[in-house]
């Protein structure tokens, strides 16, 4: 009995061995990058891909890069010789339309013809609204395809941050002590009373117009963090909201969470992120 199984084992563990080398985990699929073409697909809004064309010629360093429409994406997408870098409106499960635009950068090949769900996915940066959208998405866009760039030299280090999402992969908030940190009114939850804002912004921490926070990044401050968030124009419960906060010089991104928006929870800052975030402050 003892030796009917020796033998069977002897012959399962070459075939078990044999199926474990063809398990490829997603740093290697993603590992052929940097030789690539990544092809930077046109969303046909005449504004934002003249926005769009400008950042990346500007600022995309990490690969060879070319420009392309929708309808050659649709040819191209099954061809693993090609990453995509292309806006996709997102809907999540209660949303009966697309709430917000992503900027993601996926991986052409097999399982394309499926839908852009069956693709590799390497990472996706929320822009902005997907209807009515309120034009702060082309101040902090050159941000955008930095955070992005940083994101995939992360992932080719190989190991987690393959799989990390930007939450996982943005700077140490707690490493931001000393830098100030500014918000836009209107990035600030509904649910933050004005005696929790007295208690939050201080120390280097303020609340401003939307305009003098914008300017900030357009002047790419040193040492200043200025607050970014992208949801539906108009949200349902169900839909989400994405916050961040962006060093203004550099670019990098030190904090981002999401949350569901509910009847008692509306898009912005809330209480717990504003916790988070000074939590380490003096």
């Amino acid at each position: 009995m003892k030796r009917i199984l020796l033998l069977i084992v002897s012959v399962m563990v070459p075939v078990i061995m044999s199926a474990q080398a063809q398990i490829i985990t997603k740093d290697e699929k993603i590992e052929d990058f940097p030789e690539k073409t990544t092809k930077v697909v046109l969303s046909g809004n005449d504004f934002f891909d003249a926005a769009l064309k400008e950042e990346v010629r500007a600022r995309w360093n990490i690969s060879a890069f070319e420009f392309c429409t929708l309808t050659e994406f649709q040819e191209l997408k099954s061809d693993d010789s090609y990453y995509f870098l292309m806006p996709v409106k997102s809907r999540f499960r209660r949303e009966s339309e697309p709430g917000i635009e992503m900027l993601t950068l996926i991986k052409g090949g097999e399982g394309a013809d499926k839908g852009l769900s069956k693709m590799l996915e390497i990472v996706s940066m929320p822009v902005r609204a997907a209807k009515s959208p309120s034009g702060r998405e082309f101040i902090f866009l050159p941000a955008m395809i930095d955070i992005i760039q940083e994101h995939v030299v992360h992932a080719l280090e190989r190991g987690l941050n393959a799989y990390s999402t930007l939450a996982g992969t943005s700077s140490n908030i707690m490493e931001a002590d000393t830098m100030k940190i500014v918000f836009s009114k209107n990035d600030i939850s509904d649910e933050v009373t004005p005696e929790l804002k007295a208690f939050y912004f201080r120390n280097g921490v303020c609340a401003t117009d939307e305009e003098v926070a914008d300017n900030l990044m357009l002047d790419n401050t040193a040492n200043t963090l200025v607050s970014y968030t992208v949801s539906p124009s108009e949200p349902v419960p169900g839909s989400y909201c994405y916050k961040m906060l962006i060093n203004a010089g550099t670019h990098e991104l030190y904090y981002f969470r999401k949350h569901k928006i509910t009847k008692k929870r509306g898009a912005g800052f809330l209480a717990e992120d504003l916790m988070r975030i000074t939590a380490d402050r003096e």
